[in-house]
């Protein structure tokens, strides 16, 4: 009985880390990781999209055409700051994966913040200069 007592306990103990209603205890791997699969399928489905909308070329030039103008549009420009947002965190998140699995996975806190500060300043460099370009024709 005292062993299913220190069980409940430490069982207590970890379940009280947990933010009410989830699975983990959402710290900055969970969220690198989410983060991560997150921006992966959007790119893969970013990639399909531009695959067979760059296929039509063969099929119909004045369908390839058209497409094309639709994407010339104020709301696919902020289309194009997501995909770049999304791309960019993939690839620095991607290289701190490489640098836990080769390096020491204890900086994996610091390394994430680092991620982001580093997505942030790209992001500010890119997308003013970019909603300039869509927002001005």
């Amino acid at each position: 009985m005292p062993e299913q007592a220190a069980t409940l306990t430490s069982q207590q103990k970890t379940t009280s880390r947990r933010p009410a209603g989830t699975l983990y205890r959402g710290r900055e791997g969970m969220w690198s990781w989410v983060l991560h699969r997150i921006t992966g399928v959007a790119i893969f489905f970013f990639l399909l999209v531009h695959i067979l909308d760059t296929a039509l070329v063969r099929v119909s030039p004045e369908a390839y055409n058209a497409v094309i103008s639709s994407y010339q549009t104020p709301i696919m420009g902020l289309g194009e700051v997501a995909l770049v947002a999304a791309i960019v965190f993939h690839a620095f998140n991607g290289l701190r994966i490489i640098l836990i699995d080769f390096w020491n996975a204890k900086y994996q806190k610091v390394m994430f913040y680092v991620v982001i500060a580093l997505w942030i300043i790209t992001m500010l460099g890119f997308a003013p200069r970019h909603l300039i370009n869509v927002f001005s024709e």
